[in-house]
This record gives C-alpha cells, sequence and structure tokens, in this order.
C-alpha cells in the first residue's frame, strides 16, 4: 500500500456547520457522532473556521460556571459557533505530501487540518488518527 498525498488519506467531505449553528448543534454533533473538530462553512461551503472540543468544552464550561446546569441548553442554543470559532488556524490541499503534513502535525501538536482547494471550499478533513490508522496499516503489512 502507498498513500502519499493528503487526498489519499484524509476523510473526504467531513461532518461542518454553518457559521449561525448553535453550541447545543455542535456539542449535539460532536456527543453524537463521536468528532473532536467541526468545521465552520459559509452558505458557499467555503471554509471560516474551526470549532474544537476544547474550545467547545472551554464555553460549556463557562456556561455553567456563570449561569448553572438548569439554564445550559438554554444558554448552549443562544451562543453562536460563528463567536467561538477559531479563525486562525492551518489548512491543506489534497495534493500535498502527508510527509510534509506528518511534520506539521509533529512539530504543531495539531489533532486536525481541514482540506481545501484553491477557493477555501472544504473538501476533507486530516486528523492525527487518521496518521495512527496509516501507521498500524503499515506495521500489520510488515508482519
Amino acid at each position: 500500500m502507498t498513500i502519499n498525498t493528503v487526498a489519499e488519506l484524509m476523510t473526504p467531505d467531513p461532518l461542518s456547520v454553518k457559521r449561525d449553528a448553535t453550541l447545543k448543534d455542535a456539542h449535539d454533533l460532536m456527543r453524537e457522532k463521536n468528532i473532536r473538530h467541526i468545521p465552520v462553512i459559509d452558505s458557499n461551503g467555503e471554509l471560516i473556521g474551526m470549532l474544537t472540543q476544547k474550545v467547545m468544552i472551554a464555553a460549556v464550561m463557562s456556561l455553567l460556571a456563570k449561569f448553572g446546569a438548569t439554564a445550559l441548553e438554554r444558554k448552549e442554543r443562544q451562543q453562536l459557533v460563528a463567536e467561538l470559532m477559531l479563525t486562525d488556524f492551518a489548512t491543506v490541499t489534497p495534493e500535498q505530501s502527508l510527509q510534509q503534513v506528518a511534520s506539521f502535525f509533529v512539530q504543531n501538536r495539531h489533532g486536525c487540518l481541514p482540506v481545501v482547494n484553491s477557493h477555501n471550499k472544504l473538501l476533507g478533513i486530516l486528523t492525527s488518527s487518521d496518521f495512527v490508522r496509516l501507521a498500524a496499516e503499515l506495521l500489520e503489512q510488515r508482519g
């Protein structure tokens, strides 16, 4: 098995939310689908932000501390993803080499990288788990 590019390892068409989604929407999506990163897109499918589990947990804990458990769901419905999402993050393109991207993961300790085309349209997502899965497959092949 030879996998050389981001396109060959990424998860295509990842789950995402629009900028007007609520924290409750994102929280439910992360919990139901067991994911830790959600790309935020605009109405044209262009990537505009990332919502990470770490950011979401911090927001939920802040709401709990301020308003208590009984108000949490209501407050989550009032908090927009656009107000929480990270806007300063790295991206990769499908044709980038995995060797280059693996080095980036190691040096920067990122959990994921969104994959975009030249128009910033979200095409996929590449996670550290993808690399662990690839390593396991390669080790299994070696016998």
